[in-house]
């Protein structure tokens, strides 16, 4: 990939200042109530301490969800009981203000930010700040040809380190991450197994919107063959996004590793920003520091993926509906943290 280097964020990626962390933690020990009693509570703040580089740590004031939106051409097969007309109508529900995530954005005070990468339908039906950044009109079919071009795979991870430096550079001191994708928990499948050695049954889910069996085989057989795809060209990881990644999930790859050189801290949601965080961590292996799980969504393909992050889920309610849902639902809890670790006052 000309101009494109990835192994660059491998030196650009520092962890979270530990000095700082330390600094947090004993800090802490002086506050009330007693170290240990607000149980994890305790270790948001110390996290967010050493991602902003102060103490006390700041409340967080401008946090930001970000959805990247995309069509998946192994939808047709089947494999998804998303919207028949594609990710558009997830993305028009969610301008529109009746989407779980724009309720729970508007709940929380979080900017929405959507970003269209590749939909399947025509740009003019949404507005120009949501479509800017598309790279094709759907993906390819992943399990018989590859969901981009070695081109368009450098434009889609180029996009995503945009919309993190815009982020960071307008203030945003959190990202609660997302997808509105038809097909995108399939092709996070292969990622993953094909990232963790895995068959395609291990890593085959129902997806946000539910399948039946019949439904789950087909996936099943489609991770089953872009695995295939996927394995000759696992030590590239722009050509592993390339052939059985996407455009939606490209981006979120590149958005994952630029914000963690911009030192933003995300929460991630379900299996496809699982997916993502893996091929991040692949390329910088102290990329993950700088993120959070909102929640269990109960995909195997996301249990496998974190196990092999070492990120434990802040929540685990059983919602499956994605949409960055998991991790605005975690969203009060970190500004939570956030502020009791800035406000106790110390034992006297």
């Amino acid at each position: 990939m000309s101009g494109l280097n990835l192994d660059d964020f491998a030196t650009l990626i520092e962890r979270p200042d530990p000095g700082v962390r330390r600094e947090a933690e004993e800090h802490r020990e002086r506050l009330v109530p007693r170290p240990g009693a607000l149980g994890r509570l305790d270790e948001l703040g110390e996290w967010l301490a050493a991602a902003q580089g102060q103490v006390p740590v700041k409340p967080v004031e401008r946090p930001r969800a970000i959805l990247f939106a995309g069509d998946h051409g192994v939808a047709s097969l089947g494999v998804s009981g998303g919207p028949e007309a594609g990710a558009y109508d997830l993305v028009r529900a969610t301008l529109d203000g009746g989407s779980t995530a724009a309720v729970l954005a508007r709940r929380f005070g979080a900017g929405l930010r959507v970003v269209d990468m590749s939909l399947d339908c025509d740009p003019e039906l949404l507005p120009k700040e949501v479509t800017r950044h598309r790279v094709r009109r759907g993906s390819g079919r992943i399990d018989i040809e590859d969901a981009l071009t070695a081109e368009e795979a450098e434009q889609a991870f180029r996009a995503g380190m945009a919309i993190a430096d815009e982020e960071a550079d307008s203030g945003t001191d959190l990202v609660v991450l997302g997808d509105l994708s038809v097909g995108g928990t399939t092709a996070a499948g292969t990622l993953i197994g094909a990232l963790c050695g895995t068959d395609a049954s291990v890593v085959t889910g129902r997806g946000g919107a539910g399948i039946d069996d019949l439904a789950w085989m087909r996936k099943c057989a489609a991770i089953r063959d872009a695995l295939r795809r996927a394995r000759p060209v696992l030590g590239d990881q722009l050509q592993l996004l390339a052939a059985t990644g996407g455009a939606d999930l490209t981006a979120i790859t590149g958005f994952l590793l630029q914000s963690a050189v911009r030192r933003t801290p995300v929460i991630l949601d379900g299996v496809v920003s699982a997916a993502c965080a893996l091929v991040a961590q692949r390329i910088a292996f102290r990329a993950p520091d700088w993120w959070l799980v909102g929640q269990s969504g109960g995909e195997p393909a996301q249990a496998k993926a974190l196990d092999r992050l070492a990120l434990n889920p802040l929540l685990d309610q059983g919602v499956t509906v994605g949409e960055a849902t998991g991790a605005l639902l975690a969203l009060p809890l970190v500004q939570a943290a956030a502020a009791l670790a800035a406000e106790l006052p110390e034992r006297s």
